[in-house]
């Protein structure tokens, strides 16, 4: 540092005074030294006493060169200043960069997560899909039943009616059947009458036929209601009867997939993986090309040299390529002596599914008619009930007629109600007014009218009913007493 020191004092200053500069004593160069070694609190200060010392040591003459290093200070200072702002505009810059930093890196990690989210519910979706996959393939091993349901059957109905198909008729009336023969008659005795007049004559003309003309007409539409009754019956018989079939084999049917559905979806627990389409055992395998025949042989050898598989099949694959016509045709000819015995194994295997098809057909006719007699005899078995319920029905009322046709005539009848006295007369006053009308509209009008009646009038009728059950009690009392003295008299 020292030597440094010596070097600015030796070098000449320019200036324009010619006058030689003194030389320094060794003790002052080292105070030099000394002072420019030392850490100075600021830049400035250390070069104005290097400043000061050099001007102690030159003439105070000054010169336009020594003004210069005056104004250096105060452009360094002026480059701090603008230094220590751009720092400052630095920081806040990078604390605002900083700031959209961590907003982004936190918008980036919510989607993140949404992202893993929608991934997990779409492995959940997934799964759920390959899951109802599974459900779909389910495939019952049983057979279905082959009944006809009756929605079916009125189709078909439908159908054959639309095509024009033979349907049984209703059977004729006999008043039909006399018109059908009178009309052309009327027709030519009024030419110019309607259908309308023609009918109303056939109608007058029906009254005043006699029973006997009538009565070959009668048989004629007898003869038809029987034959029209039998077919319908029988009809209507074997709808029931496969109704009941149907309900039997329904109820079968759904236990036995039930139990069928349980069974598959414990398979399916167990075994994720798809399963591979069952094939057929006996269905003959397809022959192979000249060129496997080929690399089945050479692979053994291949192999036996310790070549791996793929090396060998590229071996195979270069060797078949520049192999001869006359090498390939040995592989060539035990290739169709392959294919002619496929072929040949083909169409027996045909034949014996189309026979195995023919018979699943005839099977299916026999259950059928099994099936119809199995319907059968339910009908016949729910017919024997029904028919047990009518008899004792009809042997209760028989007992009942017979209680009541062995009845005591001397036993005093019970009194009719106020309504009924009431509809009594009601009854006869409409009918004296209205000669034509039926007996549920009359019914319908006393009902009408007494529920009209006031509660006067209505007293009148019950207070005549009320007289007529007393002198009822009466003689049920008396009836009762002259019943209890006769087995007394007949013990005596």
């Amino acid at each position: 540092m020292a030597d440094t020191a010596v070097i600015v004092d030796v070098v000449p200053r320019k200036g324009r005074s010619r006058k030689a500069l003194k030389q320094k004593d060794p003790n002052e160069a080292n105070i030099l030294a000394q002072t420019i070694s030392q850490p100075s609190p600021t830049p400035i200060a250390a070069t104005e006493d290097s400043a000061g010392k050099e001007n102690l040591s030159q003439p105070k003459k000054t010169t336009k060169g020594a003004s210069k290093p005056k104004q250096q200070p105060k452009s360094f200072e002026k480059e701090l200043l603008e230094m220590q702002e751009k720092l400052e505009k630095m920081t806040l810059e990078k604390e605002q960069a900083q700031e959209v930093l961590k907003a982004k890196e936190e918008a980036l990690k919510l989607k993140e997560e949404e992202l893993e989210t929608r991934g997990r519910e779409q492995e959940k979706l997934q799964m759920e899909f390959k899951k109802l996959q599974k459900i779909k393939e389910f495939k019952p091993s049983m057979p279905f039943p082959i009944v006809k349901s009756l929605r079916d059957k009125e189709q078909d109905k439908k159908e054959k009616k639309k095509k024009g198909g033979s349907e049984v008729k209703r059977p004729t009336t006999s008043y039909a059947l006399w018109c059908k023969d009178q009309w052309n008659e009327v027709k030519k005795e009024n030419p110019e009458a309607e259908f309308k007049e023609i009918s109303n004559i056939l109608g007058a003309k029906w009254k005043a036929v006699t029973a006997e003309e009538k009565k070959p007409y009668e048989e004629r539409y007898q003869a038809e209601k029987e034959a029209y009754l039998k077919i319908v019956g029988k009809e209507k018989r074997e709808n029931e009867a496969m109704r009941l079939l149907e309900e039997e084999h329904k109820q079968k049917t759904a236990m036995e997939l039930y139990e069928q559905y349980l069974q598959y979806q414990q398979d399916v627990e167990k075994e994720n993986k798809k399963t591979k389409k069952e094939k057929d055992p006996l269905k003959p395998k397809h022959p192979m090309s000249a060129y496997f025949l080929f690399s089945n042989e050479r692979r053994a050898a291949l192999l036996a040299e310790n070549r791996n598989v793929p090396e060998a099949a590229k071996i195979t694959g270069e060797e078949w390529k520049n192999m001869t016509e006359k090498q390939r045709v040995p592989y060539e000819e035990m290739a169709k002596k392959t294919k002619e015995q496929y072929m040949q194994e083909m169409e027996a295997y045909k034949q014996k599914k189309e026979e195995e098809a023919a018979n699943l057909s005839r099977e299916e006719e026999e259950l059928m008619k099994i099936q119809k007699q199995e319907a059968l005899q339910l009908l016949k078995k729910k017919e024997k009930t029904e028919n047990i319920i009518k008899k004792t029905k009809e042997d209760l009322q028989k007992k009942k007629k017979e209680e009541k046709k062995v009845a005591d005539p001397n036993k005093p009848k019970k009194p009719a109600s106020s309504f009924v006295l009431f509809s009594k007369e009601a009854r006869k006053k409409f009918k004296a007014e209205r000669p034509g009308i039926t007996k549920s509209a009359i019914d319908a009008l006393i009902s009408v009218k007494w529920k009209e009646l006031g509660e006067e009038d209505k007293q009148l009728w019950k207070s005549e009913a009320a007289e007529a059950m007393a002198i009822y009690k009466k003689d049920m009392e008396e009836y009762t007493e002259s019943a209890a003295e006769k087995p007394s008299k007949l013990q005596q």
